[in-house]
């Protein structure tokens, strides 16, 4: 039974959260098309007239050059990131893995969040875990003995944060993310093997 509160909440369009939740569905659905964008758009009226929402303060806003940017690097990031795949898979030399850990510089949870996605809808991006409180990704890669293969995985996490946050933050959020997050730091080398103990008995 349905209470009187929400019988009285209105059936509002949020123009702003039905055009976030439709660049959502795009990225979840392998990029922007234009059946995902027709697709996405109705979803997102349907569920915000079926679940109807008090009004809220999404700290969203849309820049359009911006949301430009975030799709074309997106298009491309997803057909270079394909071919290395494919050229790892073919090559056939099996690499070391690992977790490695991405602290962003956004720290509202809505950017985390977009941040995530984005990161995971790429092609070899495999996401891990998310710690909010922390803002931090944590990225599951090959090749995790190659430094350089460790610093560009970072440096890409932190290209997208920066560009869907210029397409989607506030200023305060831009200027976060307009600072630079320092070098790398490269990856320890694996402790040497501990030599062999003899045996004391004769």
């Amino acid at each position: 039974m349905s209470s009187p509160e929400s019988k009285s909440r209105p059936r509002r369009l949020d123009l702003s959260l039905i055009a976030w939740l439709t660049v959502i569905w795009m990225l979840l659905w392998s990029g922007p098309t234009w059946g995902n964008l027709v697709s996405g758009i109705l979803v997102s009226v349907a569920l915000c007239l079926v679940f109807p929402l008090p009004a809220v303060e999404l700290d969203l806003r849309l820049r359009p050059l911006g949301i430009l940017r975030l799709a074309g690097y997106l298009a491309y990031d997803m057909v270079a990131s394909s071919a290395t795949v494919t050229r790892q898979a073919l090559g056939g030399r099996r690499r070391p893995a690992a977790v490695i850990a991405v602290q962003l510089r956004c720290r509202t949870d809505l950017m985390i969040a977009a941040t995530a996605v984005a990161v995971s809808c790429v092609p070899g991006g495999a996401l891990v875990e998310v710690n909010g409180s922390t803002a931090t990704l944590y990225l599951h890669m090959s090749d995790a003995d190659d430094n350089d293969a460790v610093r560009r995985t970072r440096r890409d996490a932190w290209r997208l944060e920066s560009l869907v946050v210029r397409a989607f933050g506030t200023r305060a959020e831009i200027a976060r993310v307009a600072v630079d997050p320092g070098p790398v730091p490269p990856v320890p080398p694996a402790p040497p093997a501990s030599p062999a103990r003899k045996d004391p008995r004769p």
